[in-house]
């Protein structure tokens, strides 16, 4: 058990807000420095301090304005995954990534690493596209790796259904030099080709726009990066799709927010979700939880 410091104690962070009122946690303790919006809960940066480039993609036109999702670092989906069931008004991915979040706690850790602890506030917005009562909070544990933990309790007296995850933009060299590993055999959902399944064959390589749900799996997947001298371990739990995506140069000019030109080039979303068939039943007073855990190792 890890011995924790009373928040009153916490020397690693500072909180900031921009122009126009969003707030920011900033963090810099022993091993690595991190910045979360609390709009979304949704990290935007967190690089070991070992580590010679970011981890987390950005893109350099992204929005930081009130009710809009930002385009990189980690994104949450909740409590849908992609467009919603049967009403195409509400926002992609669920409403969490838009609306505030609110600071439960944060502490220092014995270990040198920090603790943060955010829960959603529910708005009148929120209260109308839900029928059912329920809790959400998200635990972040920013060191020299950042583990994420998602956790949704059923409130209410009925079953609900959820799809959900970490929508995450990580940092590469080059999109056409990168390979993706521990998704071999698996079947995928191809969205490119009308949801279709597939089984992949061999590990995964990118050369056009590439857009897929790999069902039933809980396995750890790797990026390699030779560009970037590197590999990031993506670990999860509870997650049993993964998504992974790149828009390439004809889907990338339609989405306004991508940055420059070629700046697509530099990021691959590998997503740890539940979604399609993988959607999860949380019963009353139970509760779920999505964890997923980043690591980088340079060679």
């Amino acid at each position: 058990m890890i011995n924790e410091k009373d928040i009153s104690a916490a020397q690693s962070y500072k909180i900031t807000q921009n122009e126009i009122g969003l707030k920011f946690i900033t963090i810099n303790n022993e091993f690595a420095s991190a910045k979360i919006a609390l709009q979304g809960a949704h990290v935007i940066q967190w690089k070991p301090h070992k580590v010679k480039n970011e981890v987390f993609w950005l893109s350099s036109n992204a929005k930081f304005i009130h009710g809009r999702s930002i385009r990189g670092g980690v994104s949450i989906c909740w409590p849908w995954f992609g467009a919603h069931p049967t009403d195409g008004s509400f926002c992609p991915h669920g409403f969490a990534r838009v609306i505030l979040w609110r600071i439960h706690e944060i502490i220092d850790l014995e270990n040198g690493e920090t603790k943060i602890t955010l829960m959603m506030i529910p708005t009148p917005e929120v209260n109308r596209q839900l029928s059912y009562q329920f809790n959400l909070e998200i635990s972040i544990l920013v060191g020299n790796s950042i583990h994420l933990n998602l956790k949704t309790t059923n409130l209410s007296e009925q079953p609900f259904l959820i799809g959900e995850g970490f929508h995450t933009y990580f940092a590469i060299s080059d999109i056409e030099n990168i390979e993706v590993t521990g998704l071999e055999n698996k079947i995928y959902s191809d969205k490119a080709k009308k949801y279709r399944k597939i089984t992949q064959e061999g590990q995964i390589k990118f050369d056009a726009e590439f857009d897929r749900i790999y069902l039933n799996t809980k396995d750890t997947c790797v990026i390699h990066d030779e560009g970037f001298n590197r590999k990031i371990i993506v670990q999860k739990q509870n997650s049993d799709s993964t998504v992974i995506w790149t828009p390439w140069n004809k889907k990338v000019k339609t989405l306004v927010d991508m940055g420059t030109e070629d700046e697509w080039k530099k990021m691959l979303c590998l997503e740890s979700v539940n979604a399609l068939e993988n959607s999860v039943i949380v019963y009353p007073g139970q509760s779920h939880n999505l964890v997923a855990e980043y690591i980088v190792q340079e060679y």
